[in-house]
């Protein structure tokens, strides 16, 4: 409606909102992705009201991710070819998404085809998005779940138990390097040692081939603050620091299997992700 307000002087408040919103994540690049996509639409629009039309084509997004993650859960099932419990980090679920899920949309048809007994669920420190979000998620959509302090995935790991890591990403390096949530880093190396394969899901619009490796992924930063206090109280004394990255990447030689709504890359490499785009 504030467009629409502005009359003709809309592409100005537009440019403006866009520029914020460009600004507020430099990690994630669906971000940018998305908003390529809207000024595409805006740039071929007159200078009448813009709503309807940016509604229409964000619609469309939606429709596009909900149908892309759902053919990305049934690739990435079909890799899962034992019966087996699985280990998540972070939260690339339908509350993360157009409403089904990256690396839950594929726990999602893993379980509905009994490829998937269970469900680790790292807490995800320190907003927590592991216990607030995906064990909610996951119970409300009735797939058993359990909740691990995040170091606690290596001790897990020996057990045998588990078959698969499986998580999402934030952006994809043209050679395969992975950027997700800080800690999953660790996760691929555990998941390397023990003997566990590691499955990152994600929609193309991830896949950023500007960049050559992970080494290029701008790394966001938060607030120190975030480490030092929890719930409100501050637990770190005076005087110390934190650092507080928000995101990680993993090398493409401990990735098992990329998954994509256009097809899987496994053991990821610059040939098979160019390969992935081009078709």
């Amino acid at each position: 409606a504030r467009y629409a307000e502005q009359g003709a002087g809309w592409r100005t408040a537009i440019e403006a909102d866009l520029a914020q919103l460009a600004a507020a994540r430099p990690t994630a690049v669906n971000l940018f992705w998305a908003l390529e996509r809207m000024g595409r639409r805006i740039a071929a629009l007159g200078d009448g009201d813009p709503v309807p039309a940016l509604l229409a084509e964000a619609g469309a997004i939606h429709d596009e991710d909900r149908a892309g993650n759902r053919r990305m859960g049934e690739l990435g099932a079909e890799l899962i070819e034992t019966p087996t419990e699985v280990i998540t980090h972070c939260n690339a679920g339908a509350l993360a998404t157009g409403g089904y899920g990256t690396a839950l949309g594929v726990v999602r048809a893993g379980f509905a085809a009994g490829r998937i007994r269970h469900v680790y669920a790292d807490e995800t420190r320190p907003w927590m998005q592991g216990t607030r979000l995906t064990a909610w998620e996951l119970a409300e959509s009735g797939i058993p779940v359990t909740l691990q302090a995040d170091h606690a995935a290596a001790s897990l790991m020996a057990t045998g138990r588990i078959g698969w890591v499986i998580v999402g990403s934030d952006r994809i390096a043209a050679n395969g390097d992975v950027a997700n949530k800080i800690g999953t880093y660790g996760l691929a190396v555990l998941a390397r040692y023990h003997g566990v394969r590691f499955m990152v899901a994600a929609p193309t619009s991830t896949i950023d081939l500007a960049v050559a490796s992970g080494a290029e992924i701008p790394i966001e930063e938060r607030d120190p603050d975030e480490l030092l206090a929890c719930g409100g109280t501050r637990l770190g004394p005076d005087g110390v620091t934190a650092r507080n990255p928000v995101f990680d990447v993993t090398p493409a030689a401990l990735v098992d299997a990329i998954v994509t709504e256009k097809g899987v890359v496994l053991a990821p490499t610059r040939e098979k992700i160019a390969a992935l785009m081009a078709a």
